[in-house]
C-alpha cells in the first residue's frame, strides 16, 4: 500500500491490523508523522483534559536500549518508531488551562469555566482511583485513533503491553505523573500481518440487556 493512497474510514478500520515485522530502512517523513500524532490528539477524553503524552523513539541507539524491556521484541528495534503512550494520572492539573483557553475563545461561559473545574478537581480529590482510571481509558482512545491514523496514511503499527513498566519508566525518565499504558510499532511491514478470526455480532451483541 502505498502512502498516497486514500481509503474510506471503513477501509482503514478493516485493513488496520497488527504487524510485528517491519522493514528497519522504511522511514516515515516528520510532517507525515507528526500528522498521525496530531490526529491522535483529536480523540475524545473526559472533560477534555487529553490525558495522554507521547514518547517517541526513532533514535536506533535508543531502540535498542527498548529491546529488553521489550522483552527481545525485535520489532521495537526494526519499525521506524516505537511509540510511548502515557496517561497521565494528575490530568485534573489540565483543568484550568484547558477551560481557560476555552474561555477566552468562547466556547464557555464564565459560570460553566468555573462549574467544570470545580466538578473535576472534587472528582479526583474524593476518588483516588479515577486518576489512574481515567489515565488509562483516555490514553488507549488516543492509542487506538493513532494506528487508524498511521495505517490512513499507508503505515503499519502493533500496540504492545508486554513490556517491563518499571524499566520503560527508568529507561526513559518519564515523571511519576505519567503512567506508560502501552507501545505502538510504527514502520513499513516486511512481512504482512497473520490473518486473525473475529466474533460475529451473534456473540457479541448483547440487546438492550443480559
Amino acid at each position: 500500500m502505498q502512502a498516497d493512497v486514500k481509503l474510506t474510514a471503513e477501509q482503514v478500520m478493516e485493513a488496520r491490523h497488527s504487524v510485528r515485522k517491519y522493514d528497519p530502512n522504511a522511514e516515515i517523513p516528520r510532517e507525515e508523522l507528526n500528522e498521525i500524532l496530531r490526529l491522535a490528539a483529536t480523540a475524545p477524553s473526559s472533560w477534555n483534559l487529553q490525558h495522554w503524552r507521547f514518547i517517541v523513539v526513532t533514535d536506533r541507539a535508543k531502540k535498542e536500549q527498548l529491546l529488553p524491556i521489550a522483552y527481545g521484541q525485535q520489532q521495537v528495534v526494526d519499525a521506524y518508531a516505537t511509540i510511548i503512550v502515557l496517561g497521565d494520572l494528575e490530568a485534573d492539573k489540565s483543568a484550568r488551562p484547558v477551560y481557560d483557553d476555552a474561555l477566552a475563545k468562547g466556547y464557555v461561559t464564565e459560570q460553566v469555566r468555573e462549574t467544570l473545574i470545580n466538578q473535576i478537581e472534587e472528582t479526583y480529590r474524593n476518588n483516588p482511583q479515577i486518576g489512574r482510571d481515567e489515565a488509562i481509558r483516555n490514553a488507549s482512545l488516543a492509542a487506538m485513533q493513532l494506528m487508524l491514523a498511521a495505517k490512513a496514511k499507508g503505515y503499519d503499527t502493533c500496540p504492545m503491553l508486554g513490556f517491563d513498566s518499571n524499566a520503560l519508566i527508568q529507561a526513559l525518565n518519564i515523571p511519576p505523573r505519567y503512567i506508560p499504558v502501552m507501545m505502538i510499532t510504527v514502520g513499513k511491514a516486511s512481512v504482512p500481518a497473520r490473518p486473525t478470526a473475529r466474533f460475529g455480532l451473534d456473540q457479541l451483541v448483547i440487546e438492550n440487556s443480559f
